[in-house]
């Protein structure tokens, strides 16, 4: 089964984060109130936000034109067209031919050539280290592998929490962006081990990290894929290991390349099972809080990087 042929799906579509498709459009949200993020209205001309983007159901709603609904509704109102053509302009304007294997690559690849990073230093901004905190975060644990980073996009300056790839491009990440610089590539920790576990993004390794305390950060190697299409580049270094647990999305995408993973020979593990009702690490540590974790029981039945297989 190759995951770079799989064409594109109705399902995988509406899976796509709506907030990181409108970004890639070029909107942003001019405010943001828990779940919900408010933007002027890509469907009209109006001066007051009244397009509401509710991140968790990841759903829409024009108040002014009194329409609303998922990403592939949008896709109609927008372009004014048909569900087949939506699918084919998706496919061919964002590059995601396989968008189930990232929900979020067609605003990477679209903001990619226009990223240019000014400066990385260490986590000091208020609003990031806030942002953290609602992800339950300890600040410590994501200052030894991020920076705060300054950025250039579209003539403009923002910063964002920035994790390092293998090739110097950054993945950027705040309340209001998710998208990358090139050159996007994965990313390898290497403690020298002959243990390994895979994140999708690097949020789930920090919740990784944080969920099994001051220690765990050179218990074993770490391989951020930064999108699970690199998940065949990645496999040359993946298979050096005598153990590779695997810790993706459990939605179809994350479901689909674990189980394919499972069938390529008996180094790689589903570690999943740990945040099975989650959509990832992250959501679930932000659902259950750091002290419940602590005392979960799967943890104690094989989940933690300190078990033997």
């Amino acid at each position: 089964m190759d995951f770079r042929k799989q064409q594109v799906s109705l399902a995988a579509v509406k899976e796509t984060d709506m907030v990181d498709y409108l970004f890639a459009l070029g909107y942003e949200p001019t405010k943001i109130r828990n779940a919900d993020y408010w933007f002027q209205s890509p469907l009209r001309d109006e001066k007051t936000p009244s397009f509401k983007v509710n991140r968790r159901l990841n759903k829409w709603f024009d108040h002014g034109l009194g329409k609303g609904g998922n990403l592939i509704d949008f896709g109609i109102e927008y372009y004014q067209c048909s569900v087949s053509d939506f699918l084919q302009k998706f496919g061919v304007d964002f590059s995601v031919q396989q968008p189930s294997l990232d929900r979020s690559l067609q605003s990477q690849q679209e903001s990619e050539s226009k990223i240019e990073i000014l400066q990385a230093k260490p986590l000091f901004s208020t609003p990031l280290l806030h942002y953290l905190s609602q992800r339950k975060i300890p600040s410590k644990i994501a200052g030894e592998l991020c920076k705060e980073v300054l950025y250039e996009l579209g003539g403009r300056q923002y910063y964002a929490i920035g994790f390092k790839n293998n090739s110097g491009g950054y993945e950027l990440r705040n309340a209001f962006t998710k998208i990358s610089s090139s050159p996007k590539d994965i990313t390898l920790i290497d403690n020298g081990s002959k243990r390994a576990s895979v994140f999708e993004g690097f949020f789930d390794l920090l919740s990784f990290l944080a969920i099994n305390g001051k220690g765990s950060t050179r218990a074993q190697n770490y391989i951020v894929l930064n999108s699970i299409s690199f998940f065949e580049k990645a496999r040359p270094i993946l298979e050096t290991h005598d153990q590779i647990s695997l810790y993706l999305d459990r939605d179809q995408a994350g479901l689909e390349l674990t189980k394919h993973a499972l069938s390529l020979n008996y180094q790689y593990r589903d570690a999943s099972s740990l945040y099975e009702n989650h959509k990832d690490l992250n959501e679930w540590l932000i659902a259950e809080g750091n002290n419940s974790l602590r005392n979960s029981p799967k943890l104690k039945k094989g989940i933690s990087p300190y078990d033997s297989v």
